[in-house]
């Protein structure tokens, strides 16, 4: 079984449609479909199921499709690791990012990484929480920050950052008369929220807190993005959720923020292997628990002193 055989499967996979496939691919058609009978002849599998109306991929090729995606990040961290090493780096950290990390702290993380650790490289990967899950386990990532609030068998979850949630509303909306929003007011007013499986962590914490007006709320749009979701209250489609922080680095003067009322906050935690982390990894982490020190919660505040929080299932 070769790479190219395994780049074409995934992009038919990917596309369920062997002409468009082939367009991504720069081939035509009939060598595409050759090259995927020959897949399944060396697998001694069916990946896809085609009729006239449709293709779909089989059990079998569903899971070829995770684990080609797993061998090209593999492939593409061996890449990586060689161009580092060719460049003078003589370590490397893998980090998974998920829901969002304020700009200002990723910052002076890589700052701070740079200063104290100028031989390892830092590989930043933006990834949602259940993709940075796996690629943890797989040994994909060395350590992955999220808002994600699930507790994994096999990995160690820390808490490290706290932040306030807030409610982000047009500028000249008539909610702008509260202080605090109270939730019942939330249940009138259309509302623009993020895709749950592209901000699976933050949606794990919002979720409870709409819990009781949930069969009541209004939902406009669903968006992928901060940046996205900003425009669209900027625009008056409704009203969204998110981090103080967050929307404090966007200052966009079409849109304001309220705290919702009972003050709730947005834990940020950091996620690893349950094993002992190496030298360059600890000093990592060390990093990451000692940004927002002052502001951190109790169970955070003896991180900078050496003393390690974890949470296990």
């Amino acid at each position: 079984m070769e790479l190219r055989h395994l780049r074409c499967f995934v992009v038919v996979a990917e596309e369920l449609h062997f002409a468009r496939a082939a367009a991504r691919l720069h081939i035509e058609q009939s060598p595409l479909s050759r090259i995927i009978k020959d897949l399944e002849y060396r697998l001694g599998v069916q990946l896809f199921e085609r009729t006239t109306r449709r293709t779909r991929l089989t059990w079998a090729g569903t899971v070829l499709l995770e684990e080609a995606r797993r061998i090209f990040a593999v492939v593409d961290q061996a890449k990586a690791s060689v161009r580092g090493a060719a460049t003078g780096y003589r370590g490397r950290l893998r980090v998974a990012l998920s829901d969002g990390i304020p700009q200002s702290r990723l910052a002076t993380l890589l700052a701070q990484s740079r200063e104290q650790d100028p031989e390892v490289e830092i590989c930043l990967y933006e990834v949602p929480s259940a993709d940075q899950v796996r690629g943890l386990q797989d040994d994909l990532y060395d350590v992955g920050l999220t808002q994600s609030a699930k507790r994994i068998e096999g990995l160690v979850t820390i808490p490290v950052w706290q932040d306030p949630l807030v409610v982000a509303l047009p500028a000249r909306h008539q909610l702008l008369a509260y202080r605090e929003i109270p939730l019942e007011e939330i249940a009138q007013h259309p509302l623009v929220l993020c895709e749950p499986q592209v901000c699976e962590g933050f949606w794990q914490q919002l979720q409870p807190l709409l819990g009781p007006i949930e069969s009541r709320l209004i939902i406009t749009e669903r968006v992928p993005t901060l940046d996205l979701m900003m425009a669209l209250v900027a625009a008056g489609y409704g009203l969204g959720f998110s981090s103080l922080a967050r929307i404090a680095e966007l200052n966009n003067p079409d849109v304001v923020t309220r705290p919702l009322a009972g003050g709730t906050l947005l834990t940020t935690s950091l996620v690893r292997r349950d094993v002992e982390p190496c030298e360059q990894l600890g000093r990592f982490i060390n990093r990451v628990m000692r940004i927002d020190h002052d502001d951190a919660p109790p169970e955070v505040a003896n991180l900078a002193d050496g003393q390690v929080v974890e949470v296990r299932p």
